[in-house]
């Protein structure tokens, strides 16, 4: 059973409930020997940029900067400490939080980031691109995206499969995101539901081929995912009630499924796609963001490498 033992949760200064903390610390109750680490990344360019300070002078503003919000984050922790969690914190000064997040990572072996998300205005996330997309796409340990509602108690997990993938990566990804959705349903009292959307029929096809039966089409593809799907969910014990196969984009599918099972977490693995295609194409869970009501957890494939560490 996967065991998550050092948990980076990112605060966010501009929020007054912090549901990341209250995520990861109902987490660390339910782990042994679990710690967290409260991590704030700040920055103020006035800072940097004004001549009228010396470097002594913006050194010891930086440092008294850090010196408050530090103090602030042990507020934070102080009634979870006193539950007996143990809770470190860290504040530093970086102008980009997506890359301190995940640097933070890399260098002290979280195994589990946890950060707080809403919605993102539509315009912006276009010519801003949010951190936690950048997260999304970078960030080599589990992600969890969480919003404000509560996880009840036997309530349900969905896992996102690409069930007709062929690939030794995308197979072994399938497999990592179904065995993390029952290590976590086991230890929240949850239970795990599969979701795997399949592509509509392409009009140009029956266009091109006036002899294209397109129902037929739609049939046999349909068939082969829910065989797909089916065999996988035998691999992992999921019972076929629980495996649900529907036609369309899966950043359409997944929020719909999610929402009619009233799902407390969606679960998905994501390729880390950066650069161009990135930009032109983008990848399932940062469109799933804004449209899911629920948490999400977005992993790796098992052999990912972090540009950042590179």
């Amino acid at each position: 059973m996967v065991k998550f033992r050092n948990i980076l949760v990112v605060i966010d200064p501009t929020r007054e409930e912090q549901a990341a903390l209250s995520r990861a610390a109902y987490i660390c109750q339910k782990e042994e020997n679990a710690k967290l680490k409260l991590f704030l990344s700040v920055y103020d360019f006035s800072f940097e940029m004004t001549t009228m300070l010396s470097l002594e002078e913006r050194e010891a503003m930086r440092s008294s900067v850090i010196a408050q919000q530090t103090a602030w984050l042990d507020e934070l922790a102080a009634p979870y400490r006193n539950q007996g969690l143990l809770i470190d914190t860290k504040v530093i000064w970086h102008n980009r939080p997506f890359e301190s997040i995940i640097q933070e990572t890399l260098d002290y072996g979280h195994d589990l980031v946890v950060k707080g998300t809403h919605h993102h205005p539509k315009l912006q996330a276009v010519i801003f691109t949010p951190t936690d997309w950048h997260l999304l796409r970078k960030c080599p340990e589990p992600l969890l995206l969480v919003k404000s509602q509560d996880w009840p108690e036997k309530g349900t997990i969905l896992a996102a499969i690409n069930a007709t993938a062929e690939d030794d990566e995308h197979l072994a990804l399938n497999d990592k995101i179904t065995h993390e959705a029952l290590d976590l349903a086991k230890m929240i009292n949850a239970q795990v539901s599969l979701v795997n959307a399949y592509p509509s029929t392409p009009m140009t096809i029956a266009l091109e081929l006036p002899d294209f039966n397109p129902v037929e089409y739609s049939d046999a593809i349909k068939e082969r995912h829910q065989q797909m799907l089916r065999e996988h969910g035998e691999k992992h014990g999921i019972p076929l009630e629980r495996q649900h196969v529907i036609e369309g984009l899966a950043e359409d599918v997944i929020p719909q499924v999610a929402q009619e099972l009233n799902a407390e977490l969606v679960v998905l693995g994501t390729v880390g796609r950066t650069g161009l295609s990135a930009a032109l194409i983008g990848n399932t869970a940062e469109h799933l963001i804004d449209s899911l009501n629920c948490d999400l957890l977005a992993l790796k494939p098992h052999d990912y490498v972090s540009p950042l560490s590179q």
